[in-house]
């Protein structure tokens, strides 16, 4: 994927869902993975034409793992001009054997902290047109439920407003614009990465498409007309 299709799959999402008004100032939570540094590379790029004003901070929350090495990621911060702030924390002493859901809950916790000491309102998360369908299907599998995350969720109670700018790209997409672009990529750490029911889950998907080519946006497009309530589950 060249940048500019980069751009317009973002900028889609972005228009659709008022994501960025005049004057935000933005998060980005940064992994090390693809997907949080290809948002990275499409909110960078954008603050330059974009209609609407608005700044963006990068922040990594370091879960406390050994060879966790960040320098690749505040190089290419300095080269895109961004601001680059690692939150440290304990938080792989305090998961133990119980894994990815108390961490997820955790690091959203740090984001939000970061986002609040930082003077920031908003927080741009990185899940793409994949991540929405799959979280779909493991609600259906293991709660019985139909619902899926929303690409913008307000929470008036500490006035930090979540989105996911890169709603509608597909996953494959993004792998291809991380590899042509060569993004420094920094493996994650975490000893129950790719060990997830959520891989179970892609893994699934990834052979339903082989022989209904499309099924993950036909999917989407069943979860933006038919999922009435969210919830957010990664």
């Amino acid at each position: 994927m060249k940048l500019q299709k980069l751009y317009s799959y973002v900028r889609r999402a972005v228009d659709d869902y008022n994501m960025i008004e005049d004057g935000d100032r933005i998060v980005i939570g940064i992994s090390g993975g693809k997907d949080s540094l290809t948002l990275l590379y499409a909110l960078s790029g954008m603050r330059d034409f974009y209609p609407k004003k608005y700044e963006i901070v990068a922040v990594t929350v370091d879960l406390g793992y050994e060879g966790f090495d960040l320098t690749p990621i505040q190089k290419l911060c300095d080269e895109l001009k961004v601001e680059y702030h690692i939150e440290k924390t304990e938080i792989s002493k305090m998961i133990g054997e119980v894994g990815c859901s108390l961490c997820a809950r955790l690091r959203r916790g740090a984001i939000g902290q970061s986002a609040k000491a930082l003077g920031c309102n908003k927080i741009a998360y990185a899940h793409s047109m994949d991540d929405a369908v799959e979280t779909m299907m493991l609600s259906l599998i293991y709660e019985g439920r139909f619902s899926s995350f929303e690409p913008l969720t307000r929470y008036e109670d500490n006035e930090i407003t979540l989105i996911r700018p890169l709603i509608y790209a597909p996953a494959s997409a993004v792998v291809g614009f991380a590899n042509r672009y060569e993004l420094p990529i920094v493996k994650n750490p975490c000893p129950f990465d790719n060990e997830t029911e959520r891989t179970y889950v892609r893994n699934l998907l990834n052979d339903i498409n082989k022989h209904a080519p499309g099924v993950k946006d036909r999917m989407l497009t069943a979860i933006k007309s038919g999922v009435s309530s969210y919830k957010i589950e990664k």
